[in-house]
């Protein structure tokens, strides 16, 4: 699939210099951005299949301009020298980028089906009066890029902040995007399902003691066709066990982390996706 206004847009930003505008191309083509006079740009990190390792969706993460690709994660480091509107900028600024640079590449083959997920970051949730997503939604239309293929991924909330996730999902809902929700444990999550009704749920794959409430919730998902993905994916042994936990609940999960994939600005080519 190919995004001809998105690349009439490119076309212009190539023409633009970091002086004059707040987003540019840099010579590889990679949309930047400028914040507090920090340059950053995009890494995509794959959500995968647990037993064939096959690419699912991206996770859009901000990061500095480096040489080494990867660069350095900006998000805590600015959004604590920010005030309120300040940190709506930077959360608005990194979806657009990442939105940018994510589809740019997503026209080849290999990529045309592929999700992309973008964070919400808690400030927002609070920081914004009214119609989240709205803003969002404009700038996708603009662009003529694909809204349905968006994930914006929900911050875990305290039981007080669970009106506020009720409103805030909602109108992500009536702008047409998805949602995913990231829950503390699988019986977070079982609380989650029933009063939020997420396309998406994520949780630690660091913490998966309680095997009856994980079993519970694989089962709930899979009849209310809801998604879930285990991320912070770190050795071999949380691989075995979530692909030991799949069988047994006869489903397949999703996964995310170092074990398998770093953060990187390039979506991966086809021999990568499959290794």
């Amino acid at each position: 699939m190919s995004f001809p206004i998105l690349q009439k847009y490119l076309a212009r930003l190539s023409d633009a210099t970091g002086a004059a505008t707040s987003i540019w191309l840099d010579h590889e083509g990679k949309a930047q951005g400028r914040f507090f006079n920090c340059t950053m740009s995009s890494a995509f990190q794959p959500i995968r299949q647990a037993d064939s390792g096959a690419v699912h969706a991206y996770e859009g993460l901000a990061r500095s301009v480096s040489a080494q690709d990867q660069g350095l994660s900006l998000w805590k480091l600015l959004d604590h020298a920010a005030s309120d509107d300040e940190s709506i900028e930077l959360d608005r600024l990194c979806r657009m980028l990442h939105s940018i640079n994510f589809f740019r590449q997503a026209d080849s083959a290999p990529s045309a089906h592929a999700d992309l997920y973008l964070n919400v970051h808690d400030r927002l949730l609070s920081a914004v009066s009214s119609n989240h997503g709205h803003a969002f939604r404009r700038i996708l239309d603009a662009l003529e890029l694909p809204v349905e293929r968006v994930v914006l991924q929900l911050p875990a909330a305290t039981p007080q902040q669970g009106w506020l996730l009720n409103y805030v999902s909602d109108n992500y809902r009536r702008n047409g995007f998805r949602f995913a929700v990231n829950v503390a444990g699988a019986r977070d999550g079982l609380h989650v399902l029933g009063r939020l009704r997420p396309d998406v749920l994520k949780l630690d794959a660091r913490d998966l003691q309680d095997q009856a409430a994980l079993l519970e919730l694989l089962q709930r998902c899979a009849a209310d066709k809801v998604t879930l993905v285990f991320k912070r994916l770190e050795t071999p042994q949380q691989l075995t066990a979530l692909r030991q936990l799949g069988d047994t609940a006869g489903v397949s999960l999703l996964v995310q982390g170092y074990l398998l994939d770093e953060p990187r600005a390039a979506l991966l080519e086809p021999a990568r996706r499959a290794a």
